[in-house]
C-alpha cells in the first residue's frame, strides 16, 4: 500500500536555498509553497518561485504583503543595494530586512494549522551567509518554543514543526544537496536587483558564485 505523505508548508523565494529546501521537503511531504511579495526590488524573484512551484506540481500561494514603513535596501528605492565588497565583515548588513523571517514563519504556521500540515520548511542557513539575527539556530530555536505555546497545535501537543534542512551547509553543500534532488537551478534567482543577468556585485550574488565554485559546476545563469 502506498505510503501516505504528510503536509507541509515550504517557504519559497525563488532563490537556490528555498528551492533546495522546497525539493528535500518534497521528498516525503505533500508540499504547499508560500510565496511572499514584500516590495522587494528584486521582483523577478516571485516569478521564479511560481515557475519552481510548476515545475514540481505543488500548489504554491502568493501572497502580497508589501512593508510601507521600508527599513531595508531591499525594498525602499532612496537606498542603494549595497555592494558586496562594502559590507564584507560589518555586521549586520543594509540588506536586512527588519523582522522578514518571524514575518514569514507565522504565515507559514497559519497556513500549516489551516491545511492540516505538520511542518514549515524555511531555507535559512548560517554559515556563507549574511549575517541576518533571523537566518541563525537560535533564532529558530525560540520561535519553535513560540508556535509550541501560541498555537492551538502546540497547545494540544501536536506543535507545527519548524524545519531547517540546510541551515549548517555551506553554498557549496547547498548546490550538491540540490543537484542530487535534480533543483532546477537554472529557474531559480538569487540577485538583489532584477535584471536579465545576475548583477554579480551584490552579496548574495557573490556567495552563490563563491557556492557553485566551490561545488565545481556551472551556474546556469551565468554560463
Amino acid at each position: 500500500m502506498k505510503k501516505v505523505k504528510n503536509k507541509a508548508v515550504v517557504l519559497l523565494s525563488g532563490g537556490m536555498d528555498s528551492a533546495v529546501t522546497l525539493y528535500a521537503a518534497a521528498q516525503e511531504n505533500d508540499c504547499t509553497a508560500l510565496i511572499f511579495d514584500y516590495g522587494q526590488k528584486s521582483s523577478k524573484e516571485t516569478g521564479c518561485a511560481k515557475e519552481i512551484s510548476k515545475a514540481l506540481g505543488i500548489n504554491a500561494f502568493l501572497l502580497d504583503i508589501s512593508l510601507p514603513w521600508k527599513g531595508s535596501a531591499l525594498i525602499d528605492d532612496l537606498r542603494e543595494v549595497p555592494r558586496a565588497s562594502t559590507i564584507a565583515g560589518a555586521g549586520i548588513p543594509d540588506t536586512y530586512v527588519p523582522g522578514r523571517n518571524i514575518i514569514f514563519l507565522s504565515y507559514g504556521v497559519s497556513c500549516a494549522e489551516a491545511i492540516g500540515a505538520d511542518a514549515v520548511f524555511i531555507g535559512a542557513h548560517q554559515l556563507d551567509f549574511s549575517n541576518y539575527p533571523d537566518c541563525r539556530s537560535e533564532f529558530f530555536d525560540h520561535f519553535r518554543e513560540t508556535v509550541g505555546v501560541g498555537t492551538k497545535t502546540g497547545a494540544d501537543g501536536n506543535s507545527i514543526k519548524i524545519v531547517t534542512p540546510i541551515i549548517d551547509l555551506k553554498k557549496s553543500e547547498i548546490i550538491e544537496m540540490g543537484m542530487e534532488l535534480g533543483v532546477p537551478f537554472e529557474l531559480t534567482w538569487s540577485c538583489y536587483r532584477n535584471g536579465e543577468e545576475p548583477c554579480m556585485e551584490c552579496e548574495s550574488c557573490l556567495l552563490r558564485a563563491k557556492g557553485f565554485a566551490e561545488a565545481g559546476v556551472p551556474d546556469p545563469l551565468v554560463v
